[in-house]
């Protein structure tokens, strides 16, 4: 077994990207703190193919070093806008026929190796605020909420690693 060499990867350049068809998946962070935590989301929807990032509340927004150190280059590859209120974000969303799901942890929420994505559906996951989660008036307007199951002590996943897992979950599910 070798290791591969960067040039080996097949990268897409930054107009490739942009021109690539997109899985039909949009990520609304919410109230986020961490700039660590923006960049890494932004290199797990680059890595996806994501169609877009809403940046809501106090989340920041590139140009930032900071988010800038864990996004390498996510930033100039897939489309963000910012926008202040989440809950009109969802709203919007849900009038243009998008399927709106909160991450968290709720009465009635589907676990995510139980979410089957429908065909023809596009998506939007909520993540929220790194101690607070997503707000209940955020949650009270999406379409359902999936869980990512735990069973540890904690039942608390970092913000950049719940993204990582339900959109890897999401769009591997959506592949077949």
């Amino acid at each position: 077994m070798r290791k591969l060499a960067n040039s080996e990867l097949e990268r897409k350049s930054i107009e490739d990207f942009k021109a690539a068809e997109k899985t039909p998946v949009i990520i609304i962070l919410d109230d986020i703190r961490s700039l660590h935590n923006i960049g890494s989301v932004f290199r797990t929807a680059d890595a996806f193919l994501i169609e877009k990032i809403y940046l809501c509340g106090i989340t920041a927004t590139p140009p930032n070093k900071e988010i800038h150190k864990t996004a390498l280059g996510a930033t100039d590859t897939v489309e963000w806008e910012y926008r202040k209120n989440v809950l009109n974000v969802i709203e919007s969303l849900k009038q243009e026929q998008v399927s709106v799901w909160a991450v968290e942890q709720v009465e009635n929420s589907v676990l995510l190796n139980d979410f089957t994505p429908e065909t023809d559906t596009k998506y939007a996951v909520v993540f929220g605020n790194e101690v607070k989660g997503v707000s209940q008036d955020a949650i009270k307007l999406c379409d359902g909420t999936i869980e990512i199951p735990q069973l540890g002590t904690k039942h608390s996943l970092n913000i950049s690693v719940s993204a990582g897992i339900v959109v890897w979950d999401i769009f591997q599910k959506m592949a077949h």
